[in-house]
C-alpha cells in the first residue's frame, strides 16, 4: 500500500476543491476533481519544517534568505540540467500574478500579448485586464495528440510583443521536445517577441519524456526569456504562495524587478519560504514515489474508460496530473456537457471551454488523489454514461 492511498479529509479546511464546491457547480454533494491542487500529503519534510517554525512564536516580516536562492539553483541542475545563477532568481508571491506583472513590465497598452490554447484559463485574461490585444495560436489536435502550428505562430508572433508559454502544458498535458521549443524560441527571436515560460508543471513529468527549459536553449534565446516556477504543483503547497522568475538578462530583471517593487511584492512568505527550502532539499524521494503514484492513476484511468467508457478517451498524458477528456463522443453541447457530469455523475471537473478554442466537448480531470477516489470518479461516471 502506498503512502498516497490513506485518505486525507480537507473538508473544512477552506479548501477550494472541496469548500466552494456550492459556489462553482451549485452543489456540495458531488466529488470533486477540478482545481490542479492534489488530495495528497505534502512531504514529510516540509510538514516538519513548517511545525518547528511555527513553534517560534513571532512571524514577523521575512526576508529571503540566501538558501532559498541556493536550494533553487541546486534544484534546478539536479533536476533539469540548468546552471542558474542565484543573482538571476526573482523570488514572486505567485506564478499568476507574476504574469499580470510581466504583461504591464514589458508591454505597453495596445501591444499584443500571444497565447496558444486551449490553455490554463488565467491567461486569457492577461492582455484583456491590461489593455493589451490578445493573439491566439490553437494548438492542432492530430490523431489524438496536440501539436503546433508553426506557421500561424509566426505570423502571430510577427505582431506579438510578448509571447506566454506554456510548458509543460495546462491542460493538454504535453512536454514539447526540444527542437519544438526551439523552433518557437527561433521564430520569437526573428520578430522580436518576448518569452515568458509558465513552467510550474515542470517537475511533474512522466519517462521517457523529459522537460528543457527554455532558457536552456541558448544564450541568445534565454536573453529573451523570462522563466517563471514554484515548488507549489510539484510538493502541493499552492496555498504557502511562493513562487520565483528566473531572469538571465538583466536589463529585463531589472524592470520586472522594478513593477514587482511598484507594487510592493517583495516581501516573502515566511512558512513558504521555509516549505521551498525543505521540499527542494529533502523531497526529491517523495517526489520520485509520487510520479509512479500518479502514473498509476493516469493508466487506471486510461484503462477504466478503455473497457468501460469507449464513448470517452483521454489525451496521452506526458505532464501533470490532470487528464483531458474528449467526451464529445457523448453528443453533448457544452452546458449540457457541464450539467451531465454535475448532475447525472455528480462529478465536479473543468469545463474543456473554459480553456479556450479547442476545449468545447472536453473536460479537465484532476487525478492527484488517492486511488479510491478516483475509482469512485470512474463507476459514477460509468453509471451516468450508460443511463444516456
Amino acid at each position: 500500500m502506498s503512502l498516497f492511498d490513506t485518505p486525507v479529509d480537507r473538508r473544512g479546511t477552506y479548501a477550494v476543491q472541496y469548500d466552494e464546491r456550492r459556489v462553482k457547480f451549485g452543489s456540495d454533494d458531488l466529488l470533486p476533481l477540478w482545481v490542479a491542487d492534489m488530495d495528497l500529503p505534502s512531504p514529510r519534510c516540509v510538514t516538519e519544517a513548517l511545525k518547528r517554525r511555527a513553534e517560534h512564536p513571532v512571524y514577523g516580516y521575512t526576508l529571503y534568505p540566501e538558501r532559498f536562492f541556493e536550494a533553487i539553483v541546486r534544484w534546478m541542475e539536479r533536476r533539469h540540467g540548468w546552471r542558474v545563477e542565484p543573482g538571476s532568481i526573482l523570488p514572486i508571491p505567485g506564478v499568476v500574478p507574476a504574469l499580470n506583472l510581466l504583461v504591464t513590465a514589458l508591454t505597453r497598452p495596445g501591444e499584443a500579448v500571444l497565447i496558444q490554447p486551449p490553455v490554463y484559463h488565467p491567461f486569457f485574461r492577461l492582455a484583456r485586464s491590461h489593455g493589451r490585444r490578445l493573439l491566439q495560436n490553437p494548438l492542432r489536435h492530430d490523431r489524438g495528440c496536440y501539436r503546433i502550428d508553426f506557421d500561424d505562430f509566426r505570423i502571430k508572433a510577427r505582431e506579438a510583443k510578448l509571447f506566454i508559454l506554456c510548458s509543460p502544458h495546462n491542460p493538454v498535458g504535453r512536454v514539447w521536445e526540444a527542437d519544438e521549443l526551439e523552433r518557437m524560441a527561433r521564430i520569437c527571436l526573428e520578430e522580436e517577441c518576448l518569452i515568458v515560460s509558465d513552467e510550474v508543471h515542470a517537475d511533474i513529468v512522466y519517462a521517457p519524456c523529459r522537460h528543457t527549459p527554455v532558457a536552456t536553449l541558448s544564450r541568445e534565446i534565454s536573453r529573451i526569456t523570462v522563466t517563471l516556477n514554484a515548488p507549489s504543483k510539484t510538493f502541493n503547497i499552492a496555498g504557502l504562495n511562493t513562487a520565483y522568475a528566473v531572469v538571465e538578462n538583466g536589463s529585463l530583471r531589472r524592470r520586472f524587478e522594478a513593477e514587482l517593487r511598484r507594487y510592493e511584492l517583495t516581501m516573502g512568505n515566511l512558512f513558504g519560504i521555509e516549505a521551498l527550502m525543505a521540499a527542494y532539499e529533502g523531497g526529491e524521494g517523495w517526489l520520485d514515489e509520487l510520479l509512479a503514484y500518479l502514473r498509476g492513476n493516469i493508466d487506471y484511468v486510461n484503462a477504466f474508460l478503455h473497457e468501460q467508457i469507449p464513448a470517452v478517451t483521454a489525451t496521452p498524458v506526458e505532464a501533470t496530473y490532470l487528464m483531458w477528456l474528449d467526451c464529445r463522443n457523448l453528443g453533448l453541447d457544452d452546458e449540457a456537457l457541464e450539467r451531465f457530469f454535475v448532475r447525472e455523475a455528480k462529478l465536479g471537473l473543468n469545463r474543456g471551454i473554459s480553456f479556450g478554442e479547442g476545449g468545447s466537448g472536453f473536460m479537465r480531470l484532476n487525478v492527484g488523489c488517492p486511488r479510491a477516489k478516483l475509482e469512485e470518479a470512474m463507476k459514477r461516471l460509468e453509471r451516468a454514461v450508460a443511463a444516456l
